[in-house]
């Protein structure tokens, strides 16, 4: 059975939004491998309608660097969303209706791998807060924002078990969680 599996850029004071503005200084080859495989395990991607309608538009664009873009466009990708009506990216498939039910049958048809979930922070604090979430990534990296959306804002409760951990030469700490439940 897959899983579904979240993963964000942070910052110190929890902030996920814009990465591209404050991440880069703090890549490096650690992080790409972790990226690279995090990538290599996903049976497809899980996004939110605002994140597909920024990666569609950017993945598909002449901007985008090659060999991701063709990653991108090539994979499975799953949009939740009950507002949109068709979904013009290359292999995409709509999850709308009673999305809890169809990403569990999702889950349970698929043999192996992770659906990913890169960004997509109110999705992800839905998939939480539905007992879909099966591992949530955290790479904390050592800046404070200071602005912008973070990934809990007004969020219920939901207790976690740190499942891994480790700390890059960077300062970035890479803290995997999964539902305290679990």
């Amino acid at each position: 059975m897959a899983r579904i599996v979240s993963s964000f850029f942070i910052s110190v004071d929890g902030v996920v939004e814009s990465p591209d503005e404050w991440h880069f200084p703090y890549f490096n080859e650690e992080m790409g491998t972790w990226v690279q495989a995090g990538m290599a395990s996903a049976a497809g991607f899980l996004m939110g309608r605002k994140l597909y309608d920024e990666w569609f538009a950017y993945w598909t664009s002449p901007e985008a660097e090659a060999g991701i873009a063709e990653m991108f466009n090539a994979a499975p990708k799953y949009v939740v969303s009950n507002s949109l009506e068709k979904a013009d990216w290359a292999n995409t498939t709509l999850i709308n209706g009673d999305v809890a039910a169809r990403l569990r049958e999702l889950k349970e048809q698929t043999a192996e791998g992770d659906f990913q979930v890169s960004g997509s922070a109110t999705t992800v604090r839905w998939l939480l807060a539905n007992g879909l979430l099966d591992e949530l990534n955290l790479l904390v990296h050592p800046i404070v924002v200071g602005r912008g959306q973070r990934l809990f804002e007004d969020t219920p409760t939901h207790p976690l078990k740190l499942a891994k951990s480790e700390t890059w030469t960077t300062g970035v700490l890479n803290l995997c969680y999964v539902p305290a439940t679990a």
